[in-house]
């Protein structure tokens, strides 16, 4: 499959964009301008503006010396970027690759999506109207290699596909200016009458780089397609993608769970033929009115169960809200890993099909309570105890050491150990007393201390003594010293965990 690019160009993109915004203008003359260098100088011009003389690049006291009545309004630093982001996001429901070409244009990766609306022809006139519903100028052109698109975008009719194979002998009739080459190299190539890519499209390659650079021969190459341009998402590609556009708007619950079938069905396919399972998918669904409402859900190990993925993603459908209607269905898998069957065991009560089932409740679980509110955790080879336990990535991943049971340990373990106030004998007595949170506390029973050193491979720290303590209320806690007492530095105590 060749590959297609489609090229977009907003001739007036931020005049076009007030004009959205205050409708009152669209017959107005006014301008954009900004400070330079201590003058105000023109950077965009309404149509009306221009009718009257004043063009990009002029002073605003010159300009209206030509036009008294001319309105002006403050440009906003950074707005063609983030204007075409917006819009580049908004083509993502045409194809996954979209890529921003400052300052008024998007460039389109739009191999193997064409037929999804009856073809090129049809796909770039749906581009083009939408974009013109919404207000703006555009001009838009297709063709093999992002030069090429880019060219007839800029500097021909409008709306244009160049066939297959066809970009060279399209750009002959195209002005220098097409190469998307500096000013400087147009204005040599003009000086010389080499007024048309056909002109010197065909002459030494040597001679044309030594007459006006290496950025001729790059951009040739590029348009023609012997050289590949890579283009920049605004959104990383992801393998796993599938995309379900409609005929009508979709209104109902009902519709969107069709949809929701029909692309797990899809992505489910590929996951299995390729031995991979999702552990993040994401449903995506695109409305009329521009905008579009997502749902994410996340798998307690790889799955391409298409009935238990549809269980989990049920839970949170509620939450879309269609609107006026939804036009696209994007579903992706941007985390997944490899799915290894297992054989089960012939004699085993539970076998694989008893984890199975573990995880897939635990899934419907956490889709109901919210993601990363269920948590395995592992332990860890480590001294102290806030790193000797360690998330663990699956219900599958086995534990690299076993866990200490030859001495009491909390049931809640503090992230960070939290400093108290304590009343203690010397040297290595119990609290008597100690106060958290503007709490005291009577320590009635204790029991230690259990010395714990720091991994000197790690930080140079000092011990800790760990002392458990019952209090007057019979709760426990799990209290240390850090290090030795001395009459010059007074050792600090800290709670570390609480037990049931």
């Amino acid at each position: 499959m060749s590959r297609r690019f489609v090229a977009i160009w907003f001739p007036r993109l931020l005049t076009d964009w007030f004009i959205r915004r205050q409708p009152a203008l669209k017959d107005t003359a006014f301008v954009l301008a900004a400070p330079d260098h201590g003058r105000m100088m023109i950077t965009a011009a309404s149509v009306a503006a221009q009718q009257q003389g004043i063009t990009t690049g002029m002073p605003v006291a010159d300009a209206r010396a030509v036009y008294p009545a001319l309105q002006v309004l403050d440009d906003i630093p950074g707005l063609p970027v983030r204007l075409l982001t917006a819009i580049g996001h908004w083509c993502i429901r045409y194809t996954p690759v979209t890529a921003i070409d400052p300052p008024d244009g998007l460039l389109l990766d739009v191999s193997g999506c064409a037929h999804l609306w009856g073809g090129e022809q049809p796909y770039l006139t749906e581009i083009t109207t939408r974009l013109t519903s919404m207000g703006y100028l555009v001009r838009t052109a297709m063709a093999d290699t992002v030069g090429t698109a880019w060219a007839f975008a800029h500097l021909g009719n409008g709306l244009q596909v160049i066939p297959p194979e066809q970009q060279t002998n399209a750009l002959l009739s195209l002005p220098p200016a097409a190469l998307r080459l500096e000013p400087v190299v147009v204005e040599k190539l003009q000086k010389l009458g080499l007024c048309q890519v056909s002109s010197f499209i065909y002459l030494q390659r040597s001679a044309l780089r030594r007459r006006f650079g290496a950025a001729l021969l790059t951009r040739l190459d590029q348009a023609t397609g012997f050289e590949t341009e890579i283009l920049e998402p605004l959104e990383p590609v992801v393998p796993f993608q599938e995309r379900l556009p409609c005929l009508e708007p979709i209104l109902t619950r009902t519709g969107i769970e069709i949809a929701l079938e029909r692309l797990l069905d899809a992505i489910c396919g590929r996951l299995l033929k390729e031995g991979r399972g999702l552990r993040t998918a994401v449903f995506k669904c695109y409305r009329v009115d521009g905008n579009f409402q997502q749902i994410t859900i996340g798998t307690t190990r790889a799955s391409h169960n298409r009935q238990h993925l549809l269980k989990l993603f049920e839970q949170k459908i509620s939450a879309i809200a269609p609107e006026l209607g939804i036009e696209l269905f994007v579903l992706t898998a941007p985390v997944t890993e490899t799915f290894t069957p297992a054989q089960e065991q012939l004699w085993s009560i539970g076998g694989i099909a008893g984890t199975d089932a573990i995880a897939e409740l635990l899934d419907r679980v956490e889709g109901r309570i919210g993601t990363g509110m269920i948590c395995r955790y592992l332990p860890d080879e480590h001294h102290w105890p806030e790193r000797s336990v360690k998330p663990a990535a699956s219900l599958d991943e086995k534990p690299g050491a076993s866990w200490r049971t030859d001495r009491p340990r909390p049931v809640r373990l503090l992230r960070k150990p939290e400093p108290i106030e304590v009343t203690a004998p010397i040297p290595d007595y119990p609290p008597m007393l100690f106060r958290y949170k503007q709490q005291l506390h009577t320590v009635k029973k204790a029991d230690g201390p259990e010395r714990i050193n720091s991994e000197w491979w790690l930080e140079n720290g000092e011990h800790r003594d760990y002392y458990v303590v019952e209090d007057e209320a019979g709760a426990r806690y799990w209290l240390f010293r850090l290090g030795h007492y001395s009459e010059d530095n007074p050792a600090s105590w800290f709670i570390h965990g609480f037990f049931a």
